[in-house]
Parts: C-alpha cells; sequence; structure tokens
C-alpha cells in the first residue's frame, strides 16, 4: 500500500516538474477571440473569457478592417481578438493589439480577417 502511494506520489512530483518547466519556458504569445465581459478605462483593463487583460500606452486597437481606432469604442458585450504576453505572476495578459470584431468569427469565416492567427486557448490558471 505505502509502495503504491510513493510511486503516486513520485509520478505526480514529476508531471508537475515537467508542467511547470514546459510553461515557464514556452510561449508567452496569447492569441485569443471573446466577447468582453468588463471594461475599466480608467485603470485600462477588462475581462474576457473570465480572464483579466491589461494594456498600456504602446497597445493598439483596430477595428475589424485593420484600421486603427480609440479605445473608446471598446465596450461590453464587444467581440474582440486580443494578441498579448502573458504575465506569469500577475495571472494577466498585457495586450498588444486588440481587434475590435463585428461578432464570433468561426473557421469558415477567418480567411475573411488575415490579422486572425492560430487562436490560443487560455486556462483560468
Amino acid at each position: 500500500m505505502k509502495k503504491g502511494l510513493f510511486c503516486i506520489g513520485v509520478a505526480f512530483v514529476i508531471v508537475f516538474i515537467i508542467h511547470t518547466s514546459t510553461f515557464a519556458s514556452g510561449n508567452n504569445v496569447i492569441r485569443i477571440q471573446g466577447r468582453v465581459m468588463e471594461v475599466d478605462l480608467s485603470n485600462r483593463m477588462m475581462i474576457v473569457n473570465e480572464k483579466t487583460f491589461i494594456w498600456d500606452q504602446n497597445t493598439v486597437f483596430y477595428d475589424e478592417k485593420g484600421v486603427p481606432v480609440t479605445v473608446d469604442r471598446l465596450r461590453t458585450k464587444t467581440w474582440v481578438y486580443i494578441e498579448g504576453i502573458r504575465d506569469l505572476g500577475k495571472r494577466m495578459v498585457k495586450v498588444e493589439k486588440i481587434y475590435l470584431l463585428p461578432k464570433y468569427i468561426g473557421n469558415k469565416e477567418r480567411h475573411l480577417y488575415p490579422f486572425l492567427s492560430e487562436i490560443t486557448l487560455i486556462s483560468n490558471e
């Protein structure tokens, strides 16, 4: 019994080490499409797909055609496509580019939007 528990414990530690090192050295670039749940313009943050995103003066906002727009067009319930960098320490994503979309863009329509690249799903870690 104790030997079985020991083996399970060792296996868990090995999986944890591999998982941690993979995310620590992996690609922290996030590309995600989702609906804005909350937006706080004064604090430069929003929640999309239950994940916190922040932006700064270097973040560029675009419409669905790739034309730069101002941040005041960002509203709740707006569909967006975000490219950003994951900040593992703060558990949020710093937005580099954000595209305001007219609706959810499925696989069949993705070719109409050249900025849409591979979407990365992120969890609420």
